[in-house]
């Protein structure tokens, strides 16, 4: 959502990089003179009030940004299409780091890149302009048509069952049956975090249905959604306006599932979306940030590493053509993630965060480091 996001990482030949999986009608790179158009990746300055964009924009195909964190606050970098749609963002770049973002971006036109110091706000923003028209990978790589149709399926079946099960929860609020609510959170939430980058891929939805309270939002925007919900049932009691908070969550969810049938995605997204899901991990699960009055955590830590395993699988096939060591260790990783959640399983359920000792968090965030290594691999694969 909003207060985080994520994307990917990937060295390699900056040359092949800079078109692969896209033929651009664009002009080609002129370098400095100002036009617009980059060659190879465009470097990203980031600082706590500062964001110094290399270059004003590039050809359309896929195109790469480096990001290095100059200041003293953990950023993170967008790319926003029309309407503030996310095309592109990587997350969690600590003081002194830096982290690419690959991002495929096959029709030319106005975005709009940001820097988020402390990872709140709308970001230090700048007009980027994408020129030309590339062909989608899609229509070039049978493989990589399969694999986002295959994902594509897989994201409409979450929503065809998290609209039902968000239904629930929400009648549930507004029967007033508290503890109702309170079991059919958790679960109503699983088919949100499985498709998360997706789900937050539209601005204006993701801070309204799972924003939080304390994140940054336009004058007049209230605290709404899951969130707002989860803190009337644990901490507050019921409110007033409970029930109209639920009926506001059920049309944004339906507008939601809408919007997703007639979504297009590319490869690219895909293997971001691997790495965003981990990133949401690292920033908001291990954390006990995200659920902080219901402390689930760890039934959404489940379903993001179970989101990041539908993207990979997906991808299975022309991650196995490109590079064949790179999924037996993704296998590995994901398993060792998936055994150790399973010790803090309790019936159909978890432990609560409260319960987990230090011991327990570390282990966690080794396991999801060690995880995301392989998977900030992912992007380059795709577009070599």
């Amino acid at each position: 959502m909003s207060r985080t996001s994520h994307a990917l990482c990937a060295t390699g030949a900056l040359a092949a990089l800079a078109l692969a999986g896209c033929t651009s009608t664009a002009p080609p790179a002129t370098g400095g003179d100002g036009g617009g158009a980059a060659a190879g990746p465009i470097a990203v300055s980031a600082g706590d009030t500062t964001c110094e964009v290399s270059a004003p924009g590039a050809p359309a195909g896929t195109i790469t940004f480096s990001i290095n964190n100059t200041g003293d606050k953990v950023t993170e970098f967008y790319l926003y299409g029309v309407g503030d749609r996310i095309m592109g963002e990587v997350e969690n770049i600590g003081p002194g780091l830096t982290r690419q973002l690959i991002v495929e971006v096959p029709d030319g036109g106005d975005y709009t890149t940001a820097c988020k110091p402390g990872m709140v706000g709308d970001g230090i923003r700048a007009p980027f302009t994408v020129t030309g028209t590339a062909t989608r990978s899609v229509d070039e790589d049978t493989r990589l048509a399969e694999a986002t149709a295959g994902y594509q399926r897989w994201v409409n079946s979450q929503i065809e069952a998290f609209v039902p099960k968000t239904q629930g929860f929400v009648d549930a609020v507004k029967a007033g049956d508290v503890e109702g609510a309170k079991a059919l959170f958790p679960i109503s939430r699983t088919y949100w975090e499985r498709i998360e980058p997706v789900a937050e891929s539209f601005g204006d939805l993701d801070p309204k249905m799972d924003g939080r309270e304390d994140d940054e939002r336009d004058p007049g925007v209230e605290f709404t959604g899951f969130h707002r919900l989860e803190k009337d049932l644990w901490v507050d009691g019921l409110q007033p306006d409970s029930g109209a908070i639920g009926d506001q969550l059920m049309v944004d969810a339906k507008d939601l599932q809408a919007r997703v049938a007639t979504l297009e995605l590319t490869p690219v997204q895909l293997a971001n979306g691997a790495k965003e899901l981990l990133d949401e991990v690292a920033t908001g699960k291990i954390t006990g940030e995200e659920d902080r009055y219901s402390h689930t955590d760890l039934w959404d830590f489940k379903a993001n590493v179970e989101g990041s395993q539908g993207a990979v699988a997906a991808l299975r096939p022309v991650i196995d053509e490109k590079d064949p060591t790179l999924g037996p260790v993704l296998d590995e990783r994901f398993k060792a993630v998936d055994d150790l959640l399973e010790t803090y399983r309790v019936g159909d359920g978890y432990k609560l965060y409260t319960e987990l000792t230090e011991d327990d968090t570390r282990k966690m965030s080794e396991a999801v480091d060690a995880l995301g290594e392989p998977i900030s691999q992912v992007a380059g694969v795709v577009t070599s």
